[in-house]
């Protein structure tokens, strides 16, 4: 083992845990601010990775691959949270998003125990079902008095994980169970050459944008009212609406910036890592790695967390491939022995 197999460890570790950095630094955020367990959230990861898919096979843009699956996971995340992680406001639209998606399940049931009642003109006679089992559901759901989620966490792991196998299911019936891959662009498939030691410009561009996206997310946390507010919300949420705050705004922003950012590192992934199903249960373990060593709702926290994993993960991979699994969780460990709020952490 000479000075370029390390050299060149340490830069693959590094390269892996600035994508690490994109998906752990949402979830701390999520975590610290709105103390949810989102279990959903690797599937943010792999829907940033199959929407930037579509949009490259309709436009052949890797560039604008990017924004567009960011932007249209940061909606889906955003509706989530109004919808279903929030006690609050949108109670009809949240009770009749249920009792359609019941009411649907229920019509399809029928239809596929009983095929007679259900004649020549498939879809009309289906909906009219549907739309019959929605207004039943309605009515009845209506009448029941639901537990905040946001109060208990047991009913957000619950939720949330429901909503990450809903997730990877519509990723699979819409884009099927094929392995895919994301090309970019020509630019980026080659090497650069530093003391001898060829290093693939993809990394290199995957260190810069998570080095650019760190430093803008500093900035705004550290030097705009809005990060003053996100700050104040992790420290004491109930202190931070005492003073005016409205901590909901800063949910709402945060839950959408974590899922962008999240479908972020899908896109970018998705170069080298690949695009399947079961991706997102397995980046999920490893964002909670970053979060529980960084602590929650600390940034720096999640740089430190993720370049603990990448350098775990990949030196282990290395050095000692029969225990690589357990390299990879050795830090996370270490940390909670010594510090169980994370390194950056409060109480």
């Amino acid at each position: 083992m000479n000075t370029q197999f390390w050299v060149v460890q340490a830069f693959n570790g590094v390269s892996y845990g600035a994508l690490l950095f994109l998906i752990g630094s949402g979830l701390s955020l999520i975590f610290g601010v709105m103390r949810i367990v989102n279990l959903s959230h690797g599937a943010y990861f792999l829907w940033g990775g199959y929407i930037a898919l579509s949009v490259i096979n309709f436009t052949g843009s890797w560039a604008l691959s990017l924004p567009v699956a960011a932007l249209a996971v940061a909606l889906i995340g955003l509706a989530m949270e109004r919808l279903f992680l929030r006690s609050e406001g949108l109670t009809v639209l949240r009770t009749g998003t249920i009792a359609l998606g019941v009411g649907v399940l229920i019509a399809l049931a029928i239809s596929a125990k009983w095929p007679h009642l259900i004649g020549g003109a498939h879809w009309i006679q289906l909906t009219v079902l549907g739309a019959i089992a929605t207004l039943a559901m309605y009515g009845l759901f209506s009448r029941i008095s639901i537990v905040p989620v946001d109060t208990d966490v047991l009913r957000q792991v619950l939720l949330t994980v429901g909503f990450a196998f809903l997730f990877q299911q519509a990723a699979l019936d819409i884009w099927g169970g094929n392995n895919m891959d994301i090309n970019p662009p020509p630019a980026f498939t080659q090497s650069i050459v530093v003391g001898g030691v060829y290093l693939p410009l993809y990394r290199v561009f995957m260190i810069a944008m998570a080095v650019a996206i760190g430093i803008a997310l500093w900035l705004v946390m550290e030097k705009t009212r809005m990060g003053a507010a996100v700050r104040a919300t992790v420290d004491d949420a109930q202190m931070a609406r005492g003073v005016g705050i409205d901590t909901n705004k800063v949910s709402m922003f945060i839950f959408a910036l974590g899922a962008f950012l999240a479908a972020l590192g899908g896109v970018i992934g998705g170069a080298f890592l690949g695009i399947y199903p079961g991706l997102d249960f397995e980046m999920l373990p490893l964002a909670f790695a970053v979060v529980i060593i960084g602590g929650m709702g600390s940034l720096g926290g999640a740089a430190i967390g993720a370049l603990a994993v990448g350098l775990a993960d990949n030196f282990g991979k290395a050095l000692f491939p029969e225990v690589s699994y357990f390299t990879l969780y050795a830090p996370m460990v270490l940390i909670l022995a010594i510090k169980p709020t994370g390194l950056f952490g409060r109480e």
